[in-house]
């Protein structure tokens, strides 16, 4: 099975926090709100974000199993706990972890050489730079109805901040376990 039932609720609720936290963020048009909650937003906001988020986790999660790994899709419930109270409380800059992917071993003995752990770490942040590169390249296109090209362009930048950002050498980083396992490879 490629998703569990827990990973699928996990992806659903992933895509309904980031959205609701990003609602007022990104929007496609002015919308009405109603009874107080603007549908129009949140679905947009799910349709600009979930996407960058699942695909990157994905890709670990994929690339893992690939070299043999047991990996299972995780919502970051206590993140996003801390990203809706950001919100509420009107932080300009929100910083989260939607979303993780937990690696373990299939099968004894379990080795992960620094290259692989290197390119499992790899494999969200290529995912991110291969949707900001289909994104680029389908604006190019004149023809896009307004609403298609709006949708692209945030798609394209959300995934390119979430690539340079995730490439960053910081501890618990994607970048950092990219570097340090270049580096235990090489050296």
């Amino acid at each position: 099975m490629i998703l569990s039932l827990s990973e699928i609720i996990d992806v659903f609720v992933m895509t309904a926090v980031v959205g609701y936290i990003f609602m007022d963020l990104f929007k496609l048009h002015r919308t009405e709100i109603i009874m107080g909650f603007d549908w129009q937003g949140f679905k947009f906001a799910c349709l600009v974000t979930a996407p960058a988020l699942t695909l990157h986790e994905l890709a670990h999660k994929f690339v893992a199993i690939s070299y043999g790994m047991q990996a299972t899709f995780h919502a970051a419930y206590t993140w996003l706990g801390l990203g809706v109270i950001m919100k509420l409380l009107h932080f300009g800059f929100i910083f989260f972890v939607p979303a993780y992917v937990s690696i373990g071993c299939a099968a004894e003995p379990c080795v992960l050489k620094p290259l692989s752990g290197a390119v499992i770490a790899f494999a969200g942040p290529a995912a991110n730079l291969l949707i900001f590169l289909v994104c680029w390249a389908l604006l190019k296109n004149p023809n896009l109805k307004r609403s298609t090209r709006i949708i692209l362009y945030i798609s394209k930048q959300i995934n390119l901040f979430l690539f340079i950002f995730n490439m960053l050498p910081i501890p618990m980083f994607d970048g950092f376990k990219v570097y340090q396992g270049l580096w235990s490879a090489l050296f």
